[in-house]
């Protein structure tokens, strides 16, 4: 793979940022980096703050039966749709402590007096629409594939309902299908905007425009960077949830190393 130093891709305007090549070995230094930042500014405990009060609700919820019982993996699985715009605050953090200056999890807070706010707020208000958007299509793949089935009464009976019948693999690899294709879309339009976003001077079109391009010149690192985070979030979601208050800020601080890596 290219050294992420070695070549850039040319560009049609040169007020357009340049987009660099990347490899493997920068996905690793990304992470390392990531890790660091994170081991010197944690933030876990806010990130349980968030995380747990909103699934408990969720999953008490669910337990009950009910409509929402079929959304609940749906509605666990869109926290990586909407993670680049959680991971805000996370971004202002890694950026902080590689300008050298003192970083705390209260700076995280200081995105909202962002030069870039309304930019931010526009595409963060996007990126709800699609979790929207992906919470109409479970609800229809879960209609379509087992909606002839007795509605289940609780997590258990569902849990059997899914793993037990024809209908319930279909709904998997549909399910998963389609889950897909909104992560790949997220992935292309956020990978570097709200980094991006923070750190210069650039508009909302601009920011989109530079991650899709960064997306189209490393597609095999990209897509690799797509199975890391997907399966950081997996092993994050095992132990009740708790290692998601760890993967999601070393994510987020990994993202801005990232960006710095891609983007010239």
């Amino acid at each position: 793979m290219a050294n992420s130093h070695a070549s850039k891709i040319l560009i049609p305007g040169h007020d357009e940022p340049a987009v660099r090549t990347i490899g493997l070995s920068d996905l690793r230094e990304a992470l390392r980096r990531g890790w660091d930042d994170f081991m010197e500014t944690p933030t876990q405990l806010v990130f349980l703050g968030v995380i747990y009060p909103l699934i408990g609700l969720v999953a008490a919820r669910a337990a009950a039966g009910g409509s929402l019982l079929p959304l609940f993996y749906p509605l666990v699985a869109g926290l990586s749709l909407m993670g680049p715009f959680a991971a805000l605050g996370i971004y202002e953090l890694s950026r902080r402590r590689e300008a050298g200056r003192d970083a705390s999890w209260v700076n995280a807070f200081d995105v909202l007096r962002s030069p870039a706010i309304g930019s931010i707020a526009g595409l963060g208000l996007f990126l709800c629409i699609i979790f929207v958007a992906w919470l109409f299509a479970a609800q229809l793949v879960y209609r379509a594939t087992m909606g002839g089935l007795p509605a289940p009464t609780s997590l258990e009976a569902f849990a059997r309902q899914v793993l037990g019948t024809a209908e319930g693999w279909r709904l998997i690899v549909i399910g998963n299908v389609v889950g897909f294709l909104f992560a790949a879309v997220v992935l292309t339009l956020t990978v570097v905007s709200f980094p991006m976003l923070l750190d210069r001077n650039v508009g909302l079109a601009e920011a989109v425009q530079t991650s899709v391009r960064a997306v189209q010149a490393n597609p095999v690192t990209m897509a690799a960077w797509g199975l890391i985070v997907a399966g950081l979030l997996l092993l994050g979601c095992l132990p009740a949830f708790v290692g998601l208050a760890v993967v999601m800020p070393l994510l987020g601080h990994a993202t801005w190393h990232l960006y710095r890596r891609v983007v010239a």
